[in-house]
């Protein structure tokens, strides 16, 4: 049960939005609710997916972040140039900890920010030439890449820019994929239109290339892990369970990806998608044009890596399903020692989150798993499909937020006084110096992995070593701490 009833965080609710214009109250009262697990859509009580207030500090990205930043960049062996003012390229780059195997600058490129470094009169002249001379001289520089992207930044789109003309020109000069993205920054309400123009790129440019290939030898057993973007190496934790299960993973991406890998995926017989607000829409078209269906898994903490493995060994035959019996059987020891140790240092400890893509109900369970409890969740960028999947995940007159602003958040967390917070870098310090633990779970605040069952040991080390860190209680956020006059300090001294 919830630590608030339905009817105290309604009047929360109220209270923080009491603070706003009657227009602004008005909007943004329709993106924030209490659960009810018994509402079958998620429209009937929240709004999301729209214009972020204007005046207040919102937490989201932009499209550009979610074309370059998620989609696109983790693809390590192609080039990623980042069209416009180097400011851009250069706050995207290695933020994100997508690991890759490869050597970085002979044939990966993942942490490596490519940028045509836009100045005053390029806006006034344009960039197409300075982009076709960047990709020669890229060609020349790092001749083992398998092809490029042009992710354009904002200017890109106002000045006009031809950048699919260049890229049919140098394809057809350098005999590599030259994809262009207008992902430009403006676009959409939030990184979450980045993604799609991301995932179309992908089908209009790459997907189709081997369609014609009789060459790949296929197995009942091919599939693939899709949106997984390997943040401290969780592809590789979720790849290690699918082997185990029998099954054949022909291509993961964009963590640890390449371009092959994409080329090759419609060869699959199941498509498996982690995070499905950044690749459901490419997962549909495979469906729809190459008849491959599709799946969500979990793999955060044992309760749902157990579900999502049978799930996905009740698509194939009787010894897949056997061998998943036999993966869960294998682990039981090792998560159960993990429970056994944090358990009892995290039971009833109360979380709130707010972080992108798919972690804000993802992770619900592996908390359950060590007996903590999310009181609040929400998304930056979701649409209503993601809330109509948290809504069960969520115990009733819990606290739910869309693109929720500094200010609510900030409130929402003094109201609420949760043990723990998960979300953003923007949020962490500022709950940091409120004397809250906090956790980065965008990037695993430097750690991770945190999927699989290796990946839950660290996820529950990563919890306790933040929650029971003495340092809390040392410590007082500078606004609350009393001047201390002069007379005092002397006598002090």
């Amino acid at each position: 049960m919830s630590a608030m009833t339905r009817e105290e965080t309604e009047a929360l609710i109220q209270e923080v939005l009491e603070v706003y214009p009657e227009k602004a109250k008005k909007d943004r009262a329709k993106h924030l609710t209490v659960n009810d697990q018994e509402v079958e859509q998620s429209k009937k009580c929240i709004t999301s997916n729209r214009k972020s207030l204007p005046g207040v500090m919102t937490i989201r990205g932009c499209a550009y972040a979610g074309s370059k930043g998620v989609v696109w960049g983790p693809i390590k062996d192609m080039i990623h140039i980042s069209h416009g003012p180097v400011g851009c390229g250069q706050y995207s780059r290695a933020g994100r900890r997508n690991y890759y195997v490869g050597t970085t600058g002979v044939n990966t490129f993942g942490t490596m920010n490519f940028t045509s470094d836009f100045q005053e009169k390029d806006i006034v002249f344009g960039g197409d030439k300075k982009l076709s001379k960047i990709m020669q001289e890229i060609e020349a520089l790092f001749p083992l890449n398998k092809g490029i992207t042009v992710q354009s930044e904002c200017p890109i789109g106002l000045i006009g820019d031809d950048i699919e003309a260049v890229a049919k020109k140098t394809t057809a000069e350098i005999e590599k994929p030259v994809v262009p993205v207008r992902c430009e920054g403006f676009r959409g309400v939030s990184q979450s239109l980045g993604h799609h123009i991301a995932n179309d790129a992908v089908r209009d440019w790459v997907l189709g290339n081997r369609d014609g290939d009789t060459s790949f030898e296929s197995t009942p057993y091919d599939v693939t892990i899709i949106g997984d973007y390997n943040i401290g190496g969780d592809a590789w934790a979720s790849r290690t369970l699918m082997e185990e299960m029998g099954l054949r993973v022909i291509a993961q991406w964009s963590g640890d990806g390449t371009l092959a890998e994409m080329e090759n995926t419609p060869k699959a017989k199941l498509n498996l998608i982690h995070c499905y607000r950044s690749m459901n829409y490419i997962s549909r078209h495979m469906e729809e044009k190459y008849g491959i269906p599709w799946m969500e898994y979990n793999f955060f903490g044992p309760t749902k890596i157990a579900e999502s493995l049978r799930k996905i060994a009740a698509f194939f035959d009787e010894t897949i399903q056997a061998n998943a019996e036999k993966v869960i059987e294998k682990y039981q020891a090792e998560y159960e020692a993990v429970i056994a140790k944090y358990r009892p240092r995290l039971e009833g400890k109360k979380v709130m989150l707010y972080v992108g893509g798919l972690r804000p109900r993802h992770v619900i369970g592996a908390y359950e798993d060590l007996g903590m409890e999310v009181v609040g969740t929400g998304y930056e960028f979701a649409h209503n499909d993601d809330y109509d999947r948290t809504i069960k995940e969520m115990g009733n007159a819990t606290l739910i937020y869309d693109d929720v602003t500094g200010y609510e958040f900030e409130e929402f967390v003094k109201k609420v006084k949760p043990d723990l917070i998960g979300s953003g870098i923007k949020e962490k310090y500022i709950f940091q110096k409120m004397g809250i633990p906090f956790r980065q779970m965008h990037s695993w605040d430097y750690s991770g992995p945190y999927h699989g069952y290796d990946g839950f040991a660290i996820f529950a080390r990563d919890m306790d070593m933040t929650l029971n860190n003495p340092c809390w209680s040392k410590i007082q956020a500078p606004w609350l701490k009393t001047e201390e006059t002069p007379e005092a300090a002397a006598a002090g001294a």
